[in-house]
């Protein structure tokens, strides 16, 4: 332990960052060094394993947690525990956590959750991006968490994909001001920094990761892990710059795609990965791999594991994300490079890439986390930049049936009686999505905390309103009840990944009933919620308006706040409305575009 306890370079910050690096690696033995390269599952990552591994970094999957509704001072408790063994080896390098805070830091109990990127498109708000990159860095290092991966910078260039509400939209101009997340999860970067290093400015920011790299939203039919055919033209101009926008901005990792690239696999890219993200862009920091991402380069998964190590260190993946059989990728990887089947200076270049962002983000300081920023998670200042979001994020596509009728919206909060119906109406799960407590989501409203669109409602009309919810209203009930109007929220079940590619992207049973039940017998706004456009021509001309509010998130008050007009609508479609599925792929400025609501449409109301 001398090496820990005595004055050494690498542990003295006021040396410059080459010198700390420099010293660090050359004491290191190969063992310590491959260990560096491994990210490990919480749920198997003991102080012990930690230590007698050298492992360089834990993760939590999705909806993997120390315990259901945990507090925040139950995960620093955590993950202080896991830190401890590695400050416990020879050098003392401790470990880098990692989570999937994708839309705040969605994994924990009662934390903010903001609305899914498909919906913060919309907004065209670079600041209210900041802002919530800002807040949801203090939600994660408020749980003891350094490095989250976000964001998602997938240009979605086909709705049927199962992570289309990933991404910000299907032009890649929208997707490039978006990364503006950045420097609110990591912190500006000072001026005159040095284009490719990563930066992360503090105790209350976090390491972020710009993914999926390069071309996951492009996969043939949309089709997740799949293969994106594109032309070079195509694959610099759509898919690539807002990765030249990240790194400008700083951004500690970048996380290879499952997909391939014109038939190959993206984690075993040497000419993407080295060739042109490394050497020609000048990224300094490190790549990781999505989860059992290298085992995914042979099918079946795992095929010929010995492949698969070599082929995505050789490539350029500087961190692999295990998550369970790490004894055997390390066993791999160890013999490999004592064959010289992998050299020397490939393993020095992951580790260093890895030591630098743990040097810049001030690890090595202060390895250990507190519970001084509990505080923060699901506050109420986050609550109101989420509930802004929603406000701005929300699209009208229709308002009245005819220019004669006039506009439907805002709606008067003084009627006699309303009717709220529909599966979305009152559902935190629903209106969450995917990603949110646990990696697929969860329908319901006993997930985490948070406002209902419903609720929203009836805080929102004047107190002698009556509100009647009835999930799925038969006409005579919808007929004979003397409403005012009636309020219809219809969706998506919740799904993340693969589960959630489509091909029909028809509107989910009951809804199309629902929306016939109601339309036919009252004068109806519909609000769809949902991850991407759905087929819903066939109901357009039954409604009086229609409302696109995505996958709002926790507070369903900000879909209240616009309906009745405490807010004017100001969003503007990011994704193309199209009419039938067999137009996709469809993206403006194609050929045939023909659609049923065009990319950046959406009526105003005023406040």
């Amino acid at each position: 332990m001398a090496e820990a306890n005595g004055y050494v370079t690498y542990k003295d910050p006021n040396r410059p960052l080459g010198a700390r690096l420099r010293d660090l690696l050359k004491r290191m033995t190969v063992e310590e060094k491959i260990g560096q390269m491994v990210q490990i599952e919480r749920a198997n990552a003991t102080a012990e394993i930690m230590k007698n591994y050298f492992i360089g970094s834990v993760l939590s999957g999705g909806g993997s947690v120390p315990a259901p509704k945990a507090s925040p001072q139950r995960w620093v408790q955590m993950v202080n525990e896991i830190q401890n063994g590695a400050l416990a080896t020879r050098l003392g390098i401790p470990m880098i956590y990692g989570i999937d805070a994708v839309h705040g830091h969605n994994n924990v109990y009662k934390a903010t959750i903001f609305p899914h990127n498909v919906g913060l498109g919309v907004t065209r708000d670079p600041i209210l991006l900041k802002k919530i990159g800002a807040a949801t860095a203090l939600e994660v290092r408020a749980t003891g968490i350094p490095y989250a991966f976000a964001p998602c910078i997938a240009v979605c260039r086909d709705p049927r994909w199962g992570r289309c509400y990933e991404s910000y939209s299907e032009d890649h101009n929208i997707v490039q001001m978006m990364t503006e997340i950045i420097p609110g999860l990591q912190g500006d970067i000072p001026t005159n920094f040095k284009k490719g290093n990563p930066y992360v400015g503090g105790k209350d920011k976090v390491a972020a990761c710009a993914k999926h790299f390069v071309g996951d939203g492009g996969t043939v039919n949309g089709i997740n892990e799949n293969n994106t055919i594109v032309s070079q033209h195509d694959l610099y101009s759509i898919h690539m710059p807002a990765y030249y926008h990240s790194i400008i901005k700083g951004v500690a990792t970048v996380m290879a795609s499952y997909s391939s690239l014109n038939g190959v696999k993206m984690h075993a890219n040497t000419k993407m990965l080295t060739v042109f993200l490394k050497d020609r862009l000048k990224f300094k920091g490190f790549v990781i791999s999505d989860w059992q991402g290298i085992d995914r380069i042979t099918y079946p998964p795992h095929a010929n594991y010995t492949y698969s190590v070599q082929t995505s260190i050789l490539a350029g993946v500087d961190m692999v994300m295990v998550p369970y059989n790490y004894p055997e990728f390390i066993n791999e990887l160890t013999n490999l490079v004592k064959n010289n089947a992998i050299p020397m200076s490939r393993i020095d270049d992951a580790v260093k890439r890895i030591l630098r962002v743990k040097i810049t983000m001030g690890l090595f300081e202060n390895p250990l986390a507190d519970d001084s920023l509990a505080t923060k998670v699901g506050c109420q200042e986050h609550r109101e930049l989420a509930r802004e979001a929603v406000r701005k994020s929300l699209v009208l596509l229709k308002n009245g049936k005819s220019a004669s009728a006039g506009p439907v919206l805002p709606l008067a909060k003084k009627v006699p009686k309303i009717l709220v119906a529909g599966t979305h109406a009152d559902n935190l799960g629903n209106q969450c999505g995917g990603w949110t407590i646990e990696w697929q989501g969860l329908s319901g409203n006993n997930l985490t905390a948070g406002t209902t669109i419903l609720n929203a409602i009836k805080a929102t009309v004047d107190p002698s309103t009556q509100v009647v919810f009835k999930e799925n209203p038969d006409p005579a009930f919808v007929k004979s009840n003397g409403f005012s109007y009636a309020i219809v929220v219809v969706g998506e079940q919740p799904y993340a990944e693969t589960n959630g590619d489509n091909l029909n992207l028809t509107l989910p049973d009951p809804g199309p009933s629902t929306i016939n039940n109601v339309c036919s017998g009252v004068k109806c706004v519909v609000v769809v919620v949902s991850g991407r456009p759905l087929v819903i021509e066939p109901y357009v001309a039954s409604m009086d308006a229609l409302v696109a509010a995505w996958l709002p998130g926790s507070e369903g008050q900000g879909v209240a706040d616009v309906l009745f007009g405490d807010y004017g609508f100001t969003g503007k479609l990011a994704r193309t409305w199209f009419k039938r599925v067999d137009q996709l792929p469809m993206n403006v400025g194609d050929p045939h575009y023909d659609p049923l609501f065009p990319f950046g449409f959406g009526l105003t109301t005023k406040p």
